[in-house]
Formats: structure tokens, C-alpha cells, sequence
């Protein structure tokens, strides 16, 4: 089995989709190990949906929209690390964080901890929009003093050449490409920037799909996960 990691800047910027795309594209398994906060959709439903791929079970699913720690404790949980080891999969699992790097999942730990203890290579998702800088940078310095290998940053929304060029310049990082805004995507999908739409009626998002083929650079990502 292979795994990688989808983390983000921070909430509510597009990594769900991202992830979707990701696991249509490497035919994978995709896995929430937290979700904190249900509405219409769970992000595995939402993956589940848009990739056409099968989403494992979540380690926790909590009721309240806020940081993990705070969600579990409403409900009288504590979130184990322990318990969220890497499922084994066929093929390659694709595992997505919950708000930002910095996340707490716990009152000792964060998800930089657990990514740091899967050891799994890591893609950050950052949006192009003002304040991208700022955080992306910090969120490569955290996740690279930490240990984590990231494979490289991708970029949501509208082109921001030189701010993307200078996150790469100063982050020292790959660019694997700019999800652009997409038509077709439902607001569910919890990134309502990149567009709303009718669901596909084949199961998946075709938009989806053919925009990430076009846009990200799937073949870096493939060999970050040859062993």
C-alpha cells in the first residue's frame, strides 16, 4: 500500500475537492481519519461522489462544526492517536486533514503530529486569494520541521502567477499546478468558490476530473509515492 497526504493552509479552501480529484486520478482510497461538523454532506461522501472511488470508514465523527479537539469534547471524546493509524488499502490511500496544518486534535497533540507519525509524503492545498503568502509559508515550515517529505503545494481559485511564484520561490517548494474554479461542483462540496452545479449522473464529476488532469502535475505525485 501507498499513502499520501492532503493537508491545507487552512478550512474551507478546497482541499476536499482536491482530494476528490487526487483519488479519481490514482484510482485510490480515500480516508477522513476526523471530520468535525456534518451538514449536508460528510467530506467522504463528498469525495465518494465527485471521484467515483470508495471512502473508508472515519476514525471519528463528531457532530459540531469546530476545531476536532473542541468537537470531541463536546461529546465527551478524546481523539486517540493512536487509533488513527494508516489503514491498509489495495492500491493507494489518500488521506485528507481536517482545517489546518496546526489543527488541534487533542489537548497535546495536533494533525502536524499525526502526519509526522504516518511518515506518508504530503501535498499542501493553498488558495491563491490575499493572505496566501503569509500562510502557506508558515504551514511549509511547520510540516517541514516536523519531518514530513511534502511533495509540493496546489493552488485553488483564480491565477495568481507571481504570488504562486513567490510561495515556491521562498517555500523552496514544487508548484503542482492551479485547480482553477469549476462549473459543476455542487455547494455541498464544502468549497462553494469553485463553482455549484448538478451532480454527474455517472457518479463522479467529469468537470472534476478532466480539470485536474489538465491542471495538477499528477506525475510528480506519483513518483513521490514510489517506494
Amino acid at each position: 500500500m501507498s499513502a499520501i497526504v492532503v493537508t491545507g493552509t487552512d478550512t474551507e479552501i478546497g482541499k476536499t475537492v482536491v482530494s476528490a480529484g487526487l483519488t479519481a486520478a490514482l484510482n485510490a482510497t480515500y480516508w477522513k481519519p476526523v471530520q468535525s461538523g456534518q451538514e449536508d454532506e460528510t467530506d467522504s461522501q463528498i469525495v465518494t461522489r465527485l471521484s467515483g472511488r470508495p471512502a473508508l470508514p472515519e476514525g471519528y465523527l463528531l457532530q459540531l462544526p469546530a476545531s476536532p479537539h473542541l468537537s470531541a469534547e463536546a461529546e465527551g471524546v478524546t481523539i486517540d492517536l493512536d487509533t488513527l493509524t494508516l489503514p491498509q488499502v489495495d492500491g493507494v490511500l489518500v488521506a485528507e486533514g481536517a482545517g489546518g496544518v496546526m489543527v488541534p486534535l487533542n489537548r497535546e497533540a495536533l494533525f502536524l503530529d499525526l502526519f509526522a507519525r504516518w511518515g506518508a509524503p504530503v501535498i499542501l492545498c493553498a488558495r491563491t486569494q490575499l493572505g496566501t503568502i503569509n500562510h502557506t509559508l508558515l504551514s511549509l515550515q511547520a510540516l517541514r520541521g516536523a519531518g514530513c517529505d511534502v511533495v509540493g503545494v496546489v493552488f485553488i481559485g483564480e491565477a495568481e502567477t507571481e504570488v504562486e511564484e513567490t510561495i515556491c520561490q521562498f517555500g523552496k517548494v514544487t508548484h503542482l499546478g492551479r485547480l482553477p474554479i469549476i462549473d459543476g461542483l455542487d455547494q455541498t462540496t464544502g468549497a462553494p468558490d469553485l463553482g455549484v452545479g448538478a451532480d454527474q449522473p455517472d457518479g463522479r464529476s467529469e468537470e472534476l476530473i478532466q480539470a485536474f488532469t489538465a491542471h495538477i502535475d499528477i506525475d510528480t505525485i506519483k513518483k513521490a509515492l514510489q517506494p
